[in-house]
């Protein structure tokens, strides 16, 4: 698969989320989608940010937009994770990087001095037809989520 240019269609995606359940793009045609991706769960900037779609879900649902993470920790990681914040959205487990390869997210980063494959915090905004309309890459945990919910406001 080829990385996803802004203003083209998302190829259908499927994974397998908390809650027994299974997301694929096609499944929220008419509704916005907000799919960020995060290093791991339970970790500092990972937690901080989550909270932080979470604290704001209310006004992402009354812009008609839903709210994805996605990691490549596995479903029992997730299911924890989201227990402990009690996030009303979904997890997904991406084990085998389909969505990281699709959405480019996997960078190589420097952790403690060793260069390391990993997830580069990004955020990708699908539109109700399925097109990628916007993305963020290498963000910053902090002011992220209310610059979305500006850019959503916006449209």
């Amino acid at each position: 698969m080829s990385k996803i240019e802004i203003n083209s269609p998302v190829p259908e995606l499927t994974l397998e989320g908390t809650n027994n359940t299974t997301f694929s793009i096609s499944s929220y045609v008419g509704k916005n989608l907000v799919i960020y991706f995060y290093p791991k769960d339970s970790t500092p900037g990972c937690t901080n940010e989550s909270i932080d779609f979470k604290d704001n879900y209310d006004i992402f649902q009354k812009l008609n937009t839903e709210i994805f993470g996605i990691s490549r920790d596995s479903l029992k990681s997730h299911e924890k994770f989201k227990a402990k914040y009690s996030f009303p959205f979904e997890l997904l487990s991406d084990a085998d990087e389909i969505a990281c390869n699709l959405f480019d997210v996997i960078k190589m980063k420097n952790m403690y001095g060793k260069k390391v494959r990993g997830i580069e915090r990004s955020t990708f905004l699908i539109n109700t037809e399925g097109k990628l309309i916007n993305e963020w890459r290498g963000v910053k945990v902090n002011g992220h989520v209310q610059e979305l919910i500006e850019f959503l406001q916006n449209q």
